[in-house]
């Protein structure tokens, strides 16, 4: 099964590392991605750029209103994700529970839907 981890952590705390301490987190979490990678666990991984480059998009009645920056206001903001394969929950939060990131900040755990048939209507916009 797939899962989505959202890696979230507070920019401000990322922003406030040195270069080398930063450096070391990027380099202990790639070497993680690439050990997932040959388990066969990862299917992608990217990381996000920061808030200030982010903008969220409504359509409501016809007009589309396009605002700076992410649409909830928290403490926290996503980082980056990760795309894996796990045999289920349990296991896809051991993954995630390794990324060297959730010192700094969480990792949601989301599992992926799958339709049934390419085209099919997930259950919330059933009556959409």
């Amino acid at each position: 099964m797939k899962y989505l981890l959202f890696c979230c952590h507070e920019e401000k705390k990322l922003d406030s590392m040195s270069k080398s301490e930063c450096d070391a987190l990027m380099n202990e979490t790639w070497a993680y991605c690439e050990k997932l990678k040959k388990s066969g666990h990862l299917i992608v991984a990217e990381p996000l750029e920061p808030i200030q480059m982010a903008v969220t998009v409504r359509a409501r009645n016809g007009n589309v209103s396009v605002t700076d920056g992410p649409f909830a206001e928290t403490k926290e903001q996503i980082g980056g994700f990760f795309l894996i394969n796990a045999i289920d929950l349990n296991e896809a939060i051991q993954v995630a529970s390794k990324f060297p990131s959730v010192r700094l900040g969480t990792m949601e755990v989301r599992p992926v839907a799958e339709p049934e048939r390419p085209g099919a209507k997930t259950e919330p916009c059933q009556d959409v």
